[in-house]
């Protein structure tokens, strides 16, 4: 599903990755740990082409996307990958059901067509009564499963998160750890999660741990 292959990032004179190969399987979930400023965090907005690596190559699903146009890698990355962010990332002047929406409004869908695909994510994550609230009138919890919904608006092959669960409490941690694993039970996702929890790294198949901008062997 996923080929990282001899990933680089430089930030100037400062080396972030250096050298980085990694292969993630369809529906596999892998946890990828590591001090602060071990490089987990660039590598994950790479491999979901929100930043491009100095050097190397990440193929999803057979294709090489930073051989992709810009505008040909924001419609992929539209389709294919999902994200959520540790602090959701929801527009605020937005209500739930209009921030899941938003992937399929990108896609220029029509709304006769991704306003009941949002409703039912909305229902089947415990938000029936929530879609007409906005940001500030939810709690941490609700925020996170809007935007986990809006993560699976598009149905995408792959999910990241970075520290998901990093402003949210005990009860609602164990929420969001067991609503991943439902995720990839119900819809088949490959889960790539960036996180200092050990408690949702554990749900993982694999942890990969970042020393110094390499796979610690």
């Amino acid at each position: 599903m996923i080929e990282i292959k001899d990933i680089y990032k430089s930030f100037g004179e400062l080396e972030v990755l250096k050298g980085v190969n990694l292969s993630v399987k369809k529906g596999e979930i892998v946890a990828i740990i590591g001090k602060s400023g071990a490089g987990k965090t660039t590598l994950l907005q790479i491999i979901g082409t929100l930043d491009r690596p100095t050097k190397g190559q990440i193929i999803i699903g057979g294709t090489d996307v930073f051989a992709l146009k810009d505008k040909e890698l924001a419609a992929f990355r539209n389709k294919h990958i999902g994200f959520i962010f540790q602090f959701h990332q929801l527009l605020p002047e937005f209500t739930a059901l209009e921030n899941v929406c938003i992937p399929a409004m990108i896609a220029r869908e029509k709304e006769s067509q991704y306003k009941p695909r949002a409703e039912k994510l909305l229902q089947e994550l415990g938000l029936a009564e929530r879609m007409g609230h906005k940001p500030n009138e939810l709690s941490g919890g609700e925020k996170q499963r809007v935007a986990a919904a809006r993560a699976l608006m598009m149905s995408p092959d792959i999910i990241l998160a970075d520290e998901p669960t990093g402003s949210l409490d005990e009860k609602n941690k164990k929420e969001l750890s067991e609503l991943l694993l439902q995720l990839r039970k119900e819809y088949g996702q490959t889960i790539l999660l960036v996180t200092h929890d050990k408690e949702l790294a554990g749900i993982a198949d694999r942890i990969i741990e970042i020393k110094d901008g390499k796979i610690s062997k």
